[in-house]
């Protein structure tokens, strides 16, 4: 075929077969990224909904870092980030196997 391939019965160059499979996964990523936006969306309406009443209240571990100083009160909840992000570390490695 002297180079070219075959792609839904049309015959492509090798240039146009890669354009092709790149166009194919920036498409799957974009969907990818659409479908992880709204589970995010859903979790965290369904934790603002319903955290307080199940206990999961947003509450400060140590380290977290909260100033309150009269009508202003500033949280940076590092600590928690920290957390956070070793469990989906650890989530995502073990997916992956």
């Amino acid at each position: 075929m002297n180079g070219q391939r075959q792609l839904r019965g049309y015959r492509l160059t090798l240039a146009e077969s890669l354009v092709a499979g790149y166009l194919w996964r920036v498409e799957s990523a974009g969907k990818l990224i659409v479908i992880a936006g709204l589970v995010l969306v859903v979790v965290g309406g369904l934790m603002w909904a319903f955290g307080p009443k199940l206990g999961a209240g947003g509450g400060l571990l140590p380290g977290d870092i909260s100033l309150r100083r009269g009508n202003f009160s500033f949280h940076f909840p590092i600590v928690t980030c920290l957390v956070v992000s070793v469990v989906l570390t650890l989530l995502l490695r073990l997916f992956q196997k």
